[in-house]
């Protein structure tokens, strides 16, 4: 069985006082999927058939990851505003 979950509402009750996002924070996550970058896609008159042309590095992998507690993550979070650098520990 799978949950789905679109979004969801605070807790109710009296606010924690958890710290807020600060840079340099290291975050938990689960790797979901690894996969191989994204080929050209090509409609019938041979044009990009992609809204915005990007093409991933032929050495690339991309990576889906899940982070379980969403809340420490930056609230303004954009691919165009931060880097994201990885540390992988095997289990």
């Amino acid at each position: 069985m799978v949950d789905i979950i679109i979004g969801a509402i605070q807790p109710t009750g009296p606010p924690s006082n958890k710290p807020g996002f600060t840079g340099g924070t290291t975050v938990e996550a689960e790797i979901l999927d690894v996969r191989e970058p994204r080929k050209s896609v090509r409609g019938p008159q041979d044009e990009e058939r992609r809204k915005e042309f990007r093409q991933d590095p032929a050495n690339g992998r991309v990576l889906t990851l899940l982070v379980p507690n969403g809340t420490v993550l930056p609230k303004d979070l954009d691919r165009r505003k931060y880097k994201v650098r990885l540390r992988f520990i095997k289990k």
